[in-house]
């Protein structure tokens, strides 16, 4: 009997491509483990209005974790269209299903690591160490949205916040509406997870990236919560930062920072900003960790016109198995990936498309397998 149960899910796109190169690594690790593959992804909207099928969640409930691929999303209406005929007007809704699967098992936690190799000339520099915590359930992502807006809930807005009367005389069905909804809890648990992450691996600083000055009561909750945490660790220093401003010190001295920390929407849009600094998307991994499961994820989308091509850099996949493989407990192994990817980025004999050269997705991943 196998020591771990890994659910696959490839998704679509390029994730059947960086899969398939996640794959080759695994086999020369000898991870102990049997892999479910799992249905998920645009095909399974398509014919069945679902692209995160009830079965692949009950799979994901016998399984210890989950690799995750890449996905298609499109907005409400182009989803809409691209429905089979007979599902078309019957009332299905297309709903992201990694976002889903962050909520329905409670993967509170978004760990988005962006590192500097040497070696790869996409660096902005190479002395860039800096990871990403991303509450991972919340904030305006928690999908509490209204259009129309409904009578019930203008007049309830209106009657409760002054600063909404000005909306009163637009038409409701010209309103759209969503709510940012920050609990103390998941701050306090987001932050935490930083300042125990920043103890555990020696970083100095957590910076806490939020805008409480104008989004008063959610950003402000989130940096209250930050302080009296903070407290608790007196060998790690909490920097404050507005999301702005931090997206400009960190193209000014990305090397400053170590740990930061903040909310769904401006945690998704930092964390690819400082992958940029490190190459691309095509180098940024992801976990999304809750108390008893976790899914693991590089952050590019499925680049549709790049599918089954096996152009597409793996780093970002092979650097999320090394993620993986920290959470369950098998650091040695994971240390020893995430030498052989380095050494193979430092060498640049086998590059893709992106660094420049013209090797494949699984070029890449067995020069890998061969330096472990």
């Amino acid at each position: 009997m196998a020591k771990y149960k890994i659910a696959l899910l490839p998704g679509d796109g390029i994730g059947k491509d960086v899969m398939d190169a996640a794959q080759i690594v695994l086999d020369k690790l000898g991870l102990d483990a049997e892999y479910t593959q799992g249905d998920i992804g645009w095909e399974f909207w398509c014919r069945e209005g679902d692209p995160l099928p009830k079965r692949t969640t009950e799979l994901l409930r016998q399984t210890d974790c989950a690799l995750f691929g890449a996905i298609t999303s499109k907005p409400k209406e182009e989803a809409e269209a691209e429905l089979a005929p007979e599902l078309k007007g019957k009332g299905f809704v297309y709903a992201s299903p990694i976002v889903r699967l962050r909520q329905e098992f409670n993967l509170r936690t978004n760990l988005r690591p962006c590192k500097a190799y040497k070696g790869n000339p996409l660096n902005f520099r190479d002395d860039i160490d800096i990871v990403v915590f991303r509450e991972n359930t919340e904030d305006l992502y928690a999908g509490v949205e209204f259009h129309p807006l409904p009578a019930e809930v203008m007049e309830t807005l209106v009657r409760n916040n002054k600063k909404m009367k000005r909306f009163e005389s637009v038409p409701l069905e010209d309103i759209a509406v969503s709510l940012r909804i920050n609990t103390r809890q998941g701050c306090r648990n987001i932050i935490r997870d930083s300042f125990e992450y920043a103890k555990k691996y020696g970083y100095k600083t957590v910076t806490v990236v939020e805008k409480p000055n104008v989004v008063r009561e959610t950003s402000g909750l989130m940096v209250r919560e930050a302080r009296k945490i903070a407290a608790e660790y007196p060998g790690i220093e909490l920097w404050e930062a507005n999301i702005d401003a931090m997206c400009m010190w960190l193209i000014k001295n990305p090397q400053d920072y170590g740990v930061l920390v903040t909310s769904n929407l401006f945690g998704d849009i930092i964390s690819d900003l400082c992958a940029q600094l490190i190459g691309g998307l095509g180098f940024s991994s992801s976990g999304n960790i809750g108390d008893n499961y976790a899914v693991f994820e590089p952050t590019h989308g499925s680049a549709p016109k790049y599918a089954g091509q096996y152009k597409v850099n793996p780093m970002a996949m092979l650097f999320t198995v090394k993620l993986m493989l920290d959470w369950l407990g098998e650091s040695r192994m994971a240390e020893r990936l995430e030498k052989a990817c380095a050494g193979v980025i430092a060498e640049g004999v086998v590059r893709t498309y992106d660094m420049g050269g013209t090797n494949t997705s699984l070029d890449v991943a067995s020069a890998v397998a061969a330096r472990l």
